[in-house]
């Protein structure tokens, strides 16, 4: 029998793993938050950017607009600064979802091996079952991360239709909209499954068949970039489409919603299948560094805090 998954984990306490977690978290959103805004406004962009034959400066006027929009003629300060909206709810996102994921992912992985492990084994063989117990946890956790979604909805609007905020606090939209704040729940989770599963899966997969680890937890530097780039492109390959229909249900007017399903009609005709994948090349220029900077940042200071709340030196 193999050693079991990750035992390396049980030694870090759950206060040192939120505390790493938290602030990998907090981290990542302030250096990759601009790059999310302009990813989620070419998203939600549905006219075509670049004309074939128009000047370039008439296309760039127009790619200028939605990215940066009210800032489109400021200077450059100015529309730097203008990628930043929503991040207060930003924040409490990010540092919920990293905490949740990053720590939730390998207790749900945990209860597989002890529970379930001979069922993964039996079914897909030693290496594979190990591979699929990783990748399942990180979907199971995915679809749980619904219950973030009242946060990445205001984040995503703050970034994207920021006209819905006006006039309204944030406890006047949460006292208005209710449970709409969970409009979009069934695409995020069927997006979320097989996203996590890939994220999680992509990079046990690497460390498995690539590296031929044991313990995924001695994973060198190298080894863990390797691994986080193979899961992340993967995961934000394999959750575009429903990323896009998400983002769209998420940034239209509170009291002008829209079915996932129409979105999904009007999009196939108005802009093809292609549009379906809109954002997904900064969403992937990104998503390497920005994975292997979290990954990192939380491995590092996890065991940091575990020693700090231990009293050791």
């Amino acid at each position: 029998m193999s050693p079991p998954i990750a035992s390396g984990n049980k030694s870090e306490s759950g206060t040192a793993r939120f505390l790493g977690s938290a602030s990998s978290g907090i981290l990542e959103l302030i250096i990759f938050h601009p790059v999310d805004t302009v990813a989620k406004r070419l998203m939600s962009n549905q006219s075509k950017l670049w004309i074939s034959g128009q000047p370039f400066a008439a296309n760039k006027a127009a790619v200028d607009q939605v990215v940066f929009k009210e800032a489109a003629n400021a200077t450059f300060m100015k529309k730097y600064a203008s990628l930043f909206p929503g991040l207060g709810f930003a924040a409490g996102y990010k540092v919920a979802q990293r905490v949740y994921k990053f720590g939730g992912q390998p207790f749900v992985r945990d209860y597989l091996n002890k529970h379930h492990r001979d069922l993964f084994v039996g079914t897909f063989g030693e290496k594979t079952g190990k591979t699929m117990m990783h990748a399942t946890a990180g979907s199971l956790v995915g679809i749980g991360e619904i219950a973030l979604l009242p946060l990445d909805v205001l984040k995503i609007k703050r970034q994207t239709n920021p006209e819905a905020f006006r006039g309204r606090g944030f406890l006047t939209i949460v006292k208005d909209e209710g449970m709409g704040l969970y409009r979009g729940a069934g695409w995020t989770a069927a997006r979320n499954a097989p996203g996590s599963f890939a994220l999680f899966g992509g990079s046990a997969f690497v460390k498995e068949y690539m590296f031929h680890l044991e313990d995924y937890n001695k994973a060198t530097f190298f080894q863990n970039f390797c691994a986080s780039i193979g899961g992340a492109v993967a995961s934000i390959t394999v959750a575009a489409p429903l990323d896009v229909v998400k983002t769209r249900i998420q940034n239209r007017n509170f009291d002008n919603p829209e079915s996932g399903l129409k979105i999904i009609k009007d999009l196939i005709k108005n802009e093809g299948l292609g549009g379906f994948f809109k954002g997904l090349t900064p969403k992937i220029l990104v998503v390497g560094p920005k994975l292997i900077f979290s990954f990192t940042v939380a491995q590092q200071l996890i065991p940091v805090f575990h020693r700090m709340l231990e009293g050791e030196n």
